[in-house]
């Protein structure tokens, strides 16, 4: 069987090992543009298998939180050229994770102090940051008009088309932790009554069009998928059948041949048995490189991999404090605890001023 630290492809990306970087959100983009720091602290943990980076909003209207990434202007294609080349600069692999909040945002936020787009006119019953330390509630959205969903399809695909411009080595669609593509699939955040609510198939027939739009513009083996099935991220609520749910998308999405399926098992840097779900299930329908993703430690990784359960591991949190995680988890080395006040938003303290360990054999 294969180990952790083993090489494996993932449709048209080479990975040199099984580390996944999962994404994180830091915001500190201003003018939603990453800066030098950016390029410094994605090129720090280019010794992961693979990156993806943080969130980024596919659109202006997509952005949920403060000084988050985007991906589409010239200026953010330009900026981001600089974090892949320097990625790449290190023999390092990363795709990009495309974004839009749905209602998980402000009208401070949004284009013109809009109300924010999603599959429903209900709030999520949350709260996001408006600024550095500024938790505030999100504001009541508006529900897609029928006619408005080709655009969002064409607008993730020029999204796609921009990272690809940018150097990424392929995009994972961020469609877990309650964000807008979430908020159509589950029942409890979608009471639409169009061909994109009510039954599973309807309610799963966006993320299907994006992911089929996606592949088809950019190709499949540097397309990928992030699902949370039964997360309680950001007020999403239980589905009523999550596993028919999700079964059904993965059986819709495994003739595309994806890159990869990205998993949060369990809830969102919670626990991870919060609901039942058959992962076993999930990934077997999927038949396609199966990431596992939630509360990882180095034993649970290692034995994941060996076991079978995943093709690889993503691991969030620990990698803010370890850039290089990778060689501690090789030799047995403890990790170092992050700073938890620097995770949203500031400068280079808590971002890029933690140290490599010396490695040596534990």
């Amino acid at each position: 069987m294969p180990t952790l630290f083993d090489p494996v492809r993932f449709g048209d990306i080479q990975l040199a090992n099984r580390v996944v970087m999962a994404p994180l959100t830091r915001n500190r983009s201003p003018r939603q543009t990453p800066q030098a720091l950016t390029v410094e602290y994605y090129r720090q943990r280019a010794g992961a298998g693979l990156i993806i980076t943080e969130a980024t909003q596919i659109r202006p209207d997509g952005q949920g939180y403060f000084d988050t990434p985007g991906i589409h202007s010239p200026e953010q294609i330009a900026a981001w050229k600089q974090v892949t080349d320097a990625v790449h600069a290190e023999g390092g692999k990363i795709v990009m994770q495309l974004w839009h909040v749905g209602r998980i945002s402000l009208r401070s936020l949004q284009p013109g102090g809009q109300a924010p787009v999603s599959s429903t006119a209900r709030a999520a019953k949350t709260r996001t940051y408006a600024a550095q330390g500024e938790l505030v509630p999100t504001d009541t959205p508006r529900a897609l008009e029928t006619h408005e969903i080709p655009q969002l399809i064409a607008d993730y695909v020029q999204a796609a088309r921009n990272a690809m411009a940018a150097g990424f080595d392929g995009v994972e669609v961020h469609a877990a932790n309650g964000y807008l593509l979430e908020q159509f699939l589950r029942d409890s955040a979608n009471d639409r009554s169009d061909a994109y609510g009510g039954s599973i198939e309807n309610r799963a027939r966006l993320l299907v069009e994006v992911m089929t739009a996606v592949a088809g513009a950019i190709g499949a083996g540097r397309t990928a998928l992030r699902l949370s099935p039964v997360t309680p991220a950001n007020d999403i609520g239980q589905d009523s059948d999550p596993q028919a749910l999700f079964n059904h998308v993965a059986d819709r999405l495994a003739p595309l041949k994806l890159a990869f399926l990205e998993v949060v098992e369990g809830a969102t840097g919670g626990p991870r048995d919060n609901a039942p779900f058959d992962y076993a299930e999930l990934r077997r329908r999927f038949q396609g490189p199966y990431i596992a993703n939630n509360g990882y430690d180095r034993a649970m990784a290692l034995d994941a991999v060996a076991s079978g359960h995943a093709d690889a591991v993503a691991i969030g949190r620990p990698f803010i404090a370890n850039p290089d995680l990778v060689d501690r988890m090789r030799a047995g080395l403890p990790w170092a605890t992050p700073r938890k006040e620097s995770f949203y938003g500031g400068g280079a303290e808590g971002y890029t001023d933690y140290p490599v360990a010396e490695l040596q054999q534990a």
